[in-house]
């Protein structure tokens, strides 16, 4: 707990009658910590919870030492969702400028998030007219506004192509180097590679947690795609 990011006990979701999560425990630690797992397994769900706006029907969700969603955590997460939340119709530096006022920042702060994901060059381009890796920046920009403690990314690298990907992940490893722990979902097996921290996800359960090397290892694999199938046969001859 003392060195955790995240502290989760007992954690369960109900949506729409279903059990989504259900008694979840979870420690997650600073470094990109990826969370991969086939669509709709509950990934989007853990992190709403993480970021405190799930509800959620039993357990505790801790960040930073603070409940999740509790005011002290406002400034502290920066989360990115799977949809689009900037403005196609303004340009990049306005969209950060208008979200920096909202967040209470001062005029540096928009600027200190372009530099950070290498977009100055594009700061008076209009979002729509972008391409959907800058675009991505731009939604990781926002959500970088302010310095967070931790960064929840929901699959942010979905449908671009591999050097787009490979240039993201780089920049999470930047910013996770700078102090910030980083958190992305993904259900790209071949991305796992990057992360310095896995959680395997099926089914609403966090079926490995560890290393990529320690999970392949313990499933005598040679990649991550290859020990979550060992493990999902393993679970399901049980």
């Amino acid at each position: 707990m003392m060195n955790s990011v995240v502290a989760i006990d007992g954690l369960r979701v109900v949506r729409g009658g279903r059990t989504v999560l259900d008694g979840l425990d979870l420690r997650i630690g600073p470094g990109v910590t990826g969370l991969l797992g086939p669509s709709g397994c509950g990934k989007s769900t853990l992190l709403r919870s993480i970021v405190g706006v799930q509800r959620v029907a039993a357990g505790t969700v801790t960040v930073l030492r603070e409940p999740a969603g509790s005011r002290p955590l406002r400034d502290r997460i920066g989360y990115q969702t799977q949809t689009a939340s900037t403005y196609d119709d303004l340009t990049v530096l306005e969209n950060l400028r208008f979200f920096a006022r909202v967040l209470g920042l001062g005029p540096d702060a928009a600027e200190e998030s372009l530099a950070a994901v290498d977009l100055a060059g594009r700061r008076d381009a209009v979002v729509g007219r972008l391409s959907g890796g800058q675009r991505s920046r731009v939604g990781l920009a926002v959500a970088l506004l302010g310095s967070p403690a931790l960064l929840v990314l929901d699959e942010p690298t979905v449908g671009l192509d591999p050097v787009l990907r490979r240039d993201l992940w780089a920049l999470f490893h930047r910013i996770a180097d700078a102090g910030t722990a980083v958190l992305v979902s993904s259900h790209v097996m071949d991305e796992a590679e990057r992360c310095d921290a896995l959680l395997l996800m099926r089914e609403g359960r966090i079926i490995a947690h560890g290393t990529p090397a320690e999970i392949k290892e313990s499933q005598g694999a040679n990649d991550i795609e290859s020990a979550f199938l060992a493990l999902v046969e393993r679970g399901d001859a049980a």
